[in-house]
């Protein structure tokens, strides 16, 4: 699959939010050996990309559903692991595939790449690394799903070319988890966000 990459911070490349559909089918790569030496991805980070696509699908309502493509060359959302990328956190974007439009997300999942601060934090802290990982997923897929970047801070779909405090958006997630369950009970999704996805999806 032939894919493009731009440099920003936490971006997404969008030409038009995946066509409307009951089901949106998908696949995540698995983190092996190989993808791991050149991403930094942890064995269960393929699990946390699927954990964002059930907070998306609560969140979307009865007209918003997910489902695990065949294989890679049948999916219409892929979501790979970046190879390491200074200050890219993921991005997402549109390609042609044989006549068919694929969402193509990728996910920086090695926090050395984003300055002292975050690596530090997800160095001393799996469940911080783990939370920087799921809510860029969450983010990624929110675009996917037709919405845009936000300037309030409290959501998901906020942009971090608005500034602010980085450490502290994590950070403010990351203090609701015990343990690595917790992200499943703790969505990330903002309620004005989970308000605007629910809109774009009611009735589908």
């Amino acid at each position: 699959m032939k894919r493009l990459r731009a440099a920003c911070l936490w971006c997404a490349i969008v030409s038009a939010p995946a066509p409307a559909a009951e089901v949106y089918s998908y696949w995540i790569q698995p983190c092996t050996e190989h993808v791991a030496a050149r991403s930094g991805c942890d064995a269960g980070d393929p699990e946390l990309a699927g954990w964002a696509l059930e907070a998306w699908q609560k969140a979307g309502g009865s007209g918003l559903r997910f489902a695990p493509a065949k294989s890679e060359d049948s999916a219409g959302i892929c979501i790979y692991w970046l190879e390491r990328k200074p200050q890219l956190y993921g991005e997402a974007h549109v390609v042609s595939l044989n006549g068919r439009r694929v969402w193509v997300i990728d996910v920086q999942p090695d926090l050395s790449q984003f300055g002292p601060r975050i690596g530090a934090a997800g160095q001393n802290d799996k469940l911080f690394r783990d939370t920087v990982v799921y809510l860029t997923c969450l983010h990624e897929l929110g675009h996917v799903l037709g919405l845009p970047h936000t300037a309030d801070f409290a959501d998901i779909m906020y942009s971090f070319q608005y500034g602010g405090d980085v450490l502290e958006y994590f950070s403010r997630y990351r203090r609701m988890l015990k343990e690595r369950p917790d992200i499943r009970a703790h969505s990330g999704i903002s309620e004005a966000d989970g308000k605007r996805v629910a809109r774009l999806y009611a009735g589908r």
